[in-house]
């Protein structure tokens, strides 16, 4: 990865040379003012090479997300495997009333499950019982409303950082 420092310096002679080079030949082109640039400066190289190792890290992440939904599909089999062998472990030890089951590398016991809470009906709940939420913002319907020009306190549009756009061929 290239030093941040290095390459402000590298932008700001790159200005520099821009300045002098626009002062001294006054209407000069854009197109000649890059190419004459280009050749003084080693800025648009050292931009080309982030942006290709961006491009390049971009193509390993698209690789290893793939290989990661495949890895996290599998482990979620197995869980539902898990799940499944020891419902049925738990079912034919209770069909049969084993309580335990002692072998040579594990014992198994069949417990009874802790109390937990079923809520049939909230809203028979008294009012004790029932946590006050706060209101969010619906984002899209104030973004949009904001867009088609009405006033909003409290919020406005703004523009985001500045970014760049890579397209590949």
């Amino acid at each position: 990865m290239m030093d941040k420092d290095f390459l402000r310096s590298e932008a700001a002679h790159y200005r520099l040379l821009a300045d002098q080079i626009k002062e001294r030949f006054g209407e000069i082109d854009d197109e000649t003012l890059q190419d004459t640039l280009q050749g003084m400066s080693d800025l648009p190289d050292m931009i080309e090479e982030i942006v290709r190792s961006g491009l390049e890290d971009e193509a390993f992440i698209v690789g290893l997300k793939t290989r990661m939904e495949a890895m996290s599909a599998r482990l979620s089999r197995f869980k539902t495997r898990v799940e499944r062998k020891r419902e049925l472990a738990t079912w034919a030890m209770g069909a049969a009333g084993i309580p335990r089951l002692d072998e040579a590398d594990f014992t198994v016991f069949l417990r009874q499950g802790l109390q937990k809470l079923a809520v049939e009906d909230g809203a028979k709940l008294p009012e004790i019982y029932l946590v006050p939420q706060p209101a969010k913002v619906n984002r899209a319907h104030l973004f949009d409303a904001l867009k088609a020009g009405t006033v909003v306190d409290g919020a406005s549009l703004v523009f985001g950082d500045p970014h760049i756009a890579v397209r590949t061929t």
